[in-house]
């Protein structure tokens, strides 16, 4: 699926199945952000089947269906839950009603997997944390701008390989083309869409806490601006925050809705990552003036300068991880500890954001 801004919201990889068919069923419920459909290729790409889909808006789930032309399409939500096949559910609904669906959905005995931002308030983030410790499920998050993107699949495994020493800073842009017409009116409801930093912003915390090994961190500062879009009062078209890990390393980030309308995709999404040994530059979705294409990662460390195009070439194993993960009960994909601590520094990286006027 893709949108009008260019946004690619349902990247296809490498079909690597970790299930046979019929082992791993699973629905989509809540179809509000188009993310669901990177989550729901992830998944089927992996060998889950796709078995229902459920949404209050009835034109959302015929364009879903003529998507996945197999799907059956629920009456009501109750009776996906009330389906003993299905082992997991993903959402991708308005992000302030996403934790109270993933409270059902754990209630019923199976696992959650939510689009990000998978809260807006510290108090959903504690009644999640509750619910899952009460019911042994998962909350799984879609954290896309590291777990779909190829570059950032590959930089993770040269740092697990030692390629740039240890770690020592992230450094994370992740401007966004905001094509305001084709967005729906929760887009633009601080109560809804929860604030830049807890939204987009949480890509680039997760990022961090993963290239850097940490487990735990604290926001030094953040920062939210309306700079340009009176029209709408509510919405932040800028945010940047710094943090320091609990191992040292530190991070800053930039998020923002100003990508001009000559980029040839929706976004320039950069990182840079600095170890002790070289380092690395991911060039997401665009090389610009020079490729239209994603996925070049840049490294330079002591044996040279290197440059790779990995588009197509190192697939997206979370997927096939987390339906393993669900099956056997283990956490290879994604630690809860480590999605809900990202989720976490989002929101109180939002909380005490200053407010530039």
């Amino acid at each position: 699926m893709q949108r009008a801004d260019g946004m690619n919201y349902a990247p296809e990889g490498k079909r690597e199945q970790v299930v046979s068919e019929g082992e791993f069923s699973f629905a989509a419920i809540g179809l509000d952000h188009g993310h669901i459909y990177g989550m729901c290729n992830g998944l089927t790409e992996a060998g889950a089947d796709l078995k229902w889909v459920y949404d209050v808006d009835p034109q959302k789930v015929e364009a879903f269906l003529a998507t996945y032309p197999g799907v059956k399409a629920a009456q009501n939500e109750q009776e996906i839950l009330d389906d003993p096949s299905i082992k997991l559910v993903a959402g991708a609904k308005i992000p302030s009603e996403r934790c109270a669906l993933g409270l059902r959905v754990m209630d019923h005995g199976k696992d959650y997997f939510t689009d990000k931002a998978p809260f807006t308030t510290l108090e959903q983030l504690e009644s999640a944390r509750l619910k899952v410790a009460e019911t042994g499920r998962k909350y799984a998050v879609y954290y896309s701008e590291r777990l779909h993107v190829e570059s950032a699949v590959y930089a993770g495994q040269l740092i697990e390989e030692g390629a740039i020493g240890r770690v020592l800073q992230v450094i994370g842009l992740g401007p966004h083309r905001l094509n305001a017409p084709s967005r729906p009116d929760w887009f633009f409801t601080y109560e809804q869409y929860g604030g830049i930093l807890c939204d987009i912003g949480s890509h680039q915390i997760e990022q961090f806490l993963y290239f850097t090994g940490a487990k735990d961190a604290r926001v030094v500062q953040s920062k939210v601006a309306n700079y340009n879009h009176a029209d709408y009062p509510e919405l932040e078209d800028f945010g940047d925050a710094s943090l320091i890990a609990d191992n040292g390393a530190t991070n800053y980030f930039r998020v923002d809705w100003f990508t001009p309308d000559g980029l040839s995709t929706w976004g320039d999404g950069r990182t840079t990552i600095l170890g002790t040994e070289g380092y690395i530059e991911l060039r997401k979705y665009v090389d610009i003036a020079r490729s239209k294409t994603g996925d070049h990662l840049y490294l330079v460390n002591g044996e040279g300068e290197h440059y790779y195009e990995l588009g197509g070439q190192v697939g997206f194993p979370f997927f096939g991880e987390l339906i393993l993960d669900c099956l056997n009960r283990t956490e290879n994909a994604m630690t809860q500890e480590h999605a809900f601590k990202a989720a976490e520094l989002c929101l109180h990286a939002q909380q005490q954001a200053i407010r530039v006027e």
